[in-house]
């Protein structure tokens, strides 16, 4: 069978990722792409490396331009999802690439987003770890909702959640730094992110527990672990277009040994097509993963700061966004959940 496709916010960074993505899918056919400002322009002028879609031209986004599809991607930026996916009624899959649907705690929304909440949907990190012993992945089967991680949230939730179902590190003084490209910004015309600000140099931002990110990270290691986690997040920009190196670390808990550390993590992805545990003493490169919808982590013990420390590397436009995005509609269509996605990244 092959399923028809819409993306809305085609014209962005995100919507141009599950393109790229879905153009190598065989049971996907994109029929319809959306935009706002950019309407009407074929989706090449504004994408014009996604060669294979030159007959495509942008519509506006709207619930009726969407209906009638199987499924729909929106990437469209937080807080334009919620109204627009009710409209779309129970027949189609809607996958939502940012973050309307992400967090189950109302009041964490009004907080950190600040605008009208719209539920939960089912969460789409198949690899998270659960504390019933059982990963996310068994939540999406059949689903016709997919709420979409944060590719900051990815990065440290698949870092620091098996530490945490397996009893090793302790849920309070996590700790997590990261270098992020400023593709997870979208094309927003910023001042930090010009080329000017950005190049020869790297800033932090989110300082001090306000990144929208810090909520759902909470979420995913408090369901991993079964009681409360605190966590001190910070991103910092950095000049590369896209991609994530994550810096997690956390307390170890007493009498655990090294061994107890490393059999947590690879007990958690030893199965996993697209997360992985390097040998002792590897750590990733964002290069590593680029183009890809891998995942490494490197995993070390600090015995001097009793202090468990992982790498993780990811592209923040691929495992971080689109290609979970597909992964999980993969799995809620019970379609085989490689499909479509490649392992292998673009080096140099």
């Amino acid at each position: 069978m092959v399923y028809s496709v819409a993306v809305a916010g085609a014209s962005g960074y995100a919507g141009g990722e599950v393109l790229r993505l879905l153009s190598a899918h065989p049971e996907f056919e994109v029929r319809t792409v959306t935009a706002h400002k950019n309407a009407g322009q074929p989706l090449i002028e504004v994408q014009p490396h996604l060669r294979s879609y030159a007959d495509l031209v942008l519509q506006d986004t709207s619930a009726e331009t969407l209906k009638g599809h199987d499924v729909v991607f929106l990437a469209l930026p937080h807080g334009h999802s919620g109204a627009l996916a009710a409209e779309l009624g129970d027949s189609a899959l809607v996958v939502d690439c940012g973050a309307d649907h992400r967090l189950t705690d109302e009041n964490a929304w009004l907080e950190f987003y600040r605008s009208e909440y719209h539920g939960s949907w089912p969460y789409g990190l198949p690899e998270l770890v659960r504390l019933n012993g059982g990963k996310q992945r068994e939540a999406l089967a059949g689903v016709n909702r997919i709420a979409v991680p944060g590719c900051n949230v990815t990065a440290v939730s698949l870092a620091l959640a098996p530490g945490l179902r397996a009893g090793v590190i302790q849920a309070a003084d996590l700790v997590a730094v990261l270098a992020v490209g400023p593709s997870g910004a979208g094309k927003t015309l910023r001042t930090d992110l010009l080329a000017s600000e950005l190049l020869g140099s790297a800033h932090a931002y989110g300082v001090g527990g306000v990144h929208r990110h810090v909520p759902e990270i909470v979420q995913n290691l408090e369901g991993a672990s079964g009681e409360k986690v605190t966590v001190s997040f910070t991103p910092m920009l950095v000049p590369m277009a896209r991609g994530i190196i994550a810096t997690s670390t956390a307390r170890l808990q007493p009498g655990v040994s090294a061994a107890d550390v490393r059999s947590a993590w690879e007990l958690a992805y030893a199965d996993e097509p697209f997360v992985h545990l390097l040998p002792e003493g590897s750590f990733p490169k964002v290069a590593d993963v680029l183009g890809s919808n891998s995942a490494l982590i490197g995993l070390a013990v600090d015995e001097a700061a009793e202090r468990v420390v992982t790498v993780t590397v990811l592209d923040n436009l691929v495992k971080g966004t689109a290609g979970a995005a597909i992964q999980s509609t993969n799995i809620a269509l019970g379609l085989p959940e490689t499909l479509g996605l490649p392992v292998n990244g673009v080096a140099p």
